[in-house]
């Protein structure tokens, strides 16, 4: 398989979480964002949407997956174990629910292409932008801490002792928050499902300074 990737992008982080979880090779293939190599007309013929992650799978087809949680959910189906999702379909709404709290509602308003119409169009200052960053993520979060704390599911990870779906999601977003220097000691499960994850490989071997186009 060939995962275009960029080192930065939480999307594509998420998918290299879940596979290094799955034990699945593949071949790193960088994408830099910051340099718009996204736009250029080779990419456009891989992804459509022209964002990373892109997933090729090595079948016959050569085919090619995009976007980051149905990624993950294929790679779930299609390689079983060790399970992302839980078995029960309350628990798999749970996850998905926690899941869609950060990849839908915080990292679409805080994403490369976003950030740069608010200082490019509409000429928002970087002070101004980091402000509006760190709004969307700190509140965010604290709906994800919700989630989190007392539930009886929420166990060292975001659902059980297992790391999963969730899981996948949850750390990405933690890395963009420290880096934006974000507010986090107003969640204080989310920081200690964080910090298990980290203390995982399949976590720690992929996170940013770890990828081969880290700069």
């Amino acid at each position: 398989m060939k995962l275009y990737s960029y080192f930065r992008s939480s999307a594509s982080y998420r998918v290299r979480i879940a596979l290094a979880l799955k034990g699945l090779p593949y071949e790193y293939v960088p994408v830099h964002l910051v340099k718009n190599e996204q736009t250029s007309d080779a990419f456009r013929a891989v992804a459509p949407a022209q964002l990373v992650p892109a997933l090729e799978l090595d079948d016959a087809a050569a085919t090619t997956l995009t976007q980051s949680l149905a990624i993950i959910e294929y790679l779930d189906e299609a390689h079983p174990a060790p399970p992302l999702l839980p078995a029960d379909a309350l628990g798999r709404a749970r996850v998905r629910t926690i899941a869609f709290d950060i990849a839908c509602e915080i990292h679409p308003l805080d994403n490369l292409r976003v950030l740069r119409f608010l200082t490019g169009e509409l000429k928002v200052s970087e002070d101004e932008k980091n402000r509006w960053y760190r709004h969307w993520v700190e509140t965010g979060l604290e709906v994800v801490e919700r989630q989190l704390a007392g539930h009886p599911q929420t166990g060292r990870f975001c659902h059980g002792d297992a790391p999963g779906l969730a899981d996948c999601v949850l750390v990405p977003q933690i890395f963009n928050a420290r880096r934006m220097d974000c507010r986090t000691d107003h969640v204080p499960t989310v920081m200690r499902v964080f910090e298990a994850c980290m203390a995982e490989p399949a976590f720690s071997t992929t996170q940013p300074s770890a990828c081969p186009d880290a700069s």
